[in-house]
């Protein structure tokens, strides 16, 4: 008998436990946790053909009782690829492989969009989604967003969701490193700055991980405005690459397939598509975001008409700048999405000023100056929160921010104070944009967002 283990009992694991069962195999998941909540999945699971181990650490001994029946192991995206137990498995010979490989063997008859970057990439995803969905075609997200991409592939074996027109596959470096055979039909790539490096270990190695993904695609479209990207214009060779750009300078459909002019048009080489202003979300990056979902647009077969249509409608995306209301004409912003400080520092860009800014969590690896110097220019007070509080403050004020700066232990108490500084400064926003992991306190960027609107929502009520 042969064995598929899988790693761990969140969606992603759970994902691949159950479309490796459908496709036939035997199953083990391994999870270091050992709670009622694990206790209730595997149970679950276990009724379902799919035996568990609760409180199997991430350690040899734990796979050595059934080593020798074991053909893969299947990893979720927050186990880092090169972790001592997956290298001491390579070296028994058990190939290891990421959740986002395997669903990559089932769906791969459908064309995928593969989107990349270190910002920018949900929202290119939800945006993607949206627009060749309003045109028609049955275009699944999955990934980050959505469905896991193993959750999306067993629908679509299951028969509960119609095999898709399109892929739109979110893809961050952890899963493209564990899933190296992925080649999209279309490969996008949104913005590199450095972020994980305590995972990649350089800023080298992490562009080479979604470079890797861009290569392997039969189309990279590119945002030509980002400055990482835009320095490997000329190694593409004979790559097949369409670049986008929101710039005003503009040589040749080579240079850029997708442009915004002066005139407030958008051109794909000499011809004028559609108004730049199609696209409500505010912001310039959100405008390059806008290019590369229309570029994509373009070569899935949608019209100019149907993509700006689509874009008009779009809502926005959930945790990033999105509006919340106003509260005594004080706009709120809910960007928990943002955590590094090249994110936060859009959001500081996008937003009215000045701002009142709810930052936090668990702290990066990063450089913040260009943050630090919105900081002084946007915002009126900061109010920090979480684990990284101190770590921020002492940043903020060696930076000579000339406002009001103070810490609380979380968003119950950082809230309603953000809220009262915003009053009395007379702000234009209050942003929470924190710079920072949720895990201190959050299980994701979501929950922590969640609860923020929560908040707001009751302080509206009040």
């Amino acid at each position: 008998m042969t064995l598929s283990v899988v790693v761990g009992l969140g969606r992603s694991g759970i994902g691949a436990a159950r479309l490796l069962k459908a496709l036939g195999s035997e199953v083990l998941i391994l999870e270091k946790a050992e709670n009622d909540a694990c206790r209730q999945k595997a149970a679950d699971l276990r009724q379902q053909g799919i035996d568990v181990q609760l409180g199997q650490p991430l350690e040899i001994s734990s796979f050595e009782p059934w080593l020798n029946q074991i053909n893969q192991v299947v990893i979720s995206p927050g186990i880092s690829w090169t972790h001592p137990t997956l290298e001491a498995l390579r070296t028994h010979g058990v190939p290891v492989r990421g959740e986002m490989a395997l669903a990559w063997e089932s769906l791969r008859e459908s064309p995928w969009i593969g989107i990349t970057g270190t910002n920018g990439k949900t929202t290119v995803t939800h945006l993607l989604h949206h627009v060749l969905s309003h045109g028609g075609l049955k275009a699944p997200m999955a990934g980050n967003v959505g469905y896991s991409a193993a959750e999306l592939a067993l629908g679509c074996l299951e028969g509960s969701t119609p095999v898709p027109d399109w892929v739109v596959m979110e893809m961050s470096s952890y899963q493209i490193e564990a899933a190296t055979k992925v080649a999209p039909r279309i490969g996008i790539w949104t913005t590199l700055t450095p972020d994980h490096l305590e995972r990649h270990g350089s800023l080298d190695a992490y562009r080479a991980i979604k470079r890797g993904l861009l290569e392997r695609s039969q189309l990279a479209i590119l945002n030509r405005d980002d400055p990482e990207i835009r320095g490997t214009h000329s190694s593409w060779g004979q790559k097949r690459v369409s670049w986008v750009s929101t710039g005003r300078e503009y040589s040749d459909t080579a240079t850029a397939r997708l442009r915004v002019s002066d005139d407030g048009w958008v051109y794909e080489g000499k011809q004028r598509l559609f108004c730049s202003d199609a696209l409500a979300m505010p912001g310039a990056h959100n405008q390059q975001n806008m290019l590369l979902v229309t570029a994509a647009a373009l070569e899935a077969g949608l019209r100019p008409e149907t993509i700006e249509s689509a874009l008009r409608c779009f809502d926005g995306v959930p945790h990033r700048l999105e509006s919340l209301g106003t509260i005594q004409g004080i706009a709120v912003f809910n960007d928990s999405k943002a955590t590094n400080y090249d994110a936060a520092a859009v959001g500081l860009q996008s937003v009215p000023n000045p701002a009142v800014l709810l930052a936090g969590g668990q702290t990066k690896q990063g450089n913040a100056e260009v943050w630090l110097q919105l900081l002084k220019e946007r915002s009126s007070a900061v109010v920090l929160f979480g684990a990284g509080a101190d770590e921020l403050r002492g940043l903020i004020e060696a930076s000579a921010f000339p406002g009001a700066v103070v810490t609380h232990q979380g968003l119950d108490d950082a809230v309603p104070h953000a809220l009262e500084l915003a009053r009395q400064q007379q702000a234009a926003s209050l942003l929470l944009s924190p710079a920072c992991a949720s895990f201190d306190q959050y299980s994701d960027f979501e929950a922590r967002g969640n609860h923020f609107r929560e908040l707001i929502e009751a302080s509206q009520s009040t």
